[in-house]
């Protein structure tokens, strides 16, 4: 038996999908597609997105952050948390910390890079689970992880009960997921949705659709960080065989806030409204393309939108 057909009767796809089939995979209400907009971080980030996209009438589905719940105060989380439930849209927060947040050498290291992102030994891992608990105490239902053992612990606690059942593990960009049969392993662990290594060709994301049923997170802006390219133009085509497919809109040419602060937040602000006419730039070229693909209202099924938390 070749390898190919080995890998298929795994239920894999033999190659990288170069034909680009058709997705007929769907979120829970048909749509084929939906918004995020990234590196929201926090309040103020927040306000500003959602008056954007009423501006600039995009309709803006999820927005996540990369600092971590950790540097958000109890009044910020649950400000965050009533302005998500209000709009309603989903809020996912990153839960942190990871090697390259604590005093891990090799992380920065030449070949270290891969290191970055994991949660380094065992107190890195407590730590992570806490920013999970508080983000669930103050009503957030979406969380981003970057590290394999902290989405399979993850699952266990919500699956025993200690995390709402409709919370939902959001697998950061920096984690790699590269090929079909790694997102079908972080799938099978328990994650949400999948946040694809955004320089993957069109075949190669629709060979891990072919793979796996969660939704997937594709930046069509990326920023710096993680190569500075813009795939504006592929969106038509990347709904077309990903869906369904949360479409990331990222920025170039923007400095790294992360972490954010009100040291920062002036920047922050202004990088947040230029993400949502990035997004507004991408729909009008989907629009002009001719191709009508269904997306979700505000609030739709399966979106993480959290609940605000009354306090006294």
């Amino acid at each position: 038996m070749s390898v190919r057909d080995a890998l298929a009767g795994m239920g894999l796809p033999r190659g990288d999908l170069h034909e680009l089939p058709d997705s007929a995979k769907r979120f829970p209400d048909g749509a084929q597609y939906r918004v995020e907009i990234p590196s929201t971080e926090g309040v103020r980030c927040l306000e500003a997105v959602l008056e954007e996209a009423d501006r600039l009438d995009v309709r803006v589905h999820r927005v996540s952050q990369g600092s971590g719940v950790f540097m958000l105060t109890d009044a910020e989380l649950d400000e965050v948390a009533r302005l998500g439930d209000s709009a309603p849209v989903e809020v996912s927060l990153f839960a942190r910390p990871n090697a390259s947040w604590g005093t891990s050498a090799s992380s920065f290291a030449p070949a270290g890079g891969s290191l970055a992102a994991a949660v380094r030994g065992q107190e890195q891992l407590v730590a992570v689970l806490e920013d999970v608990y508080r983000a669930a105490r103050h009503g957030i239902r979406s969380v981003l992880l970057a590290d394999v053992g902290a989405l399979s612990a993850f699952a266990s606690l919500r699956q025993a009960g200690e995390l709402p059942s409709d919370m939902q593990a959001k697998m950061s960009v920096m984690l790699p997921i590269a090929n079909p049969a790694t997102a079908r392993v972080l799938e099978g662990l328990g994650a949400s949705t999948l946040n694809v290594t955004p320089d993957l060709s069109l075949g190669q994301i629709a060979a891990i659709r072919a793979a796996v049923d969660c939704p997937l997170d594709v930046y069509v802006e990326v920023p710096d960080t993680l190569g500075g390219f813009v795939r504006l133009h592929e969106i038509p085509e990347l709904i077309r065989v990903a869906a369904p497919v949360y479409v990331k809109f990222g920025l170039r040419n923007a400095p790294d806030i992360y972490p954010s602060g009100s040291h920062l937040e002036a920047t922050a602000v202004a990088l947040s409204k230029e993400r949502v006419r990035r997004a507004r730039l991408g729909l009008e070229l989907l629009a002009r393309s001719g191709y009508e693909p269904e997306t979700s209202e505000l609030g739709a099924e399966g979106l993480a939108v959290p609940v605000a938390v009354a306090r006294r």
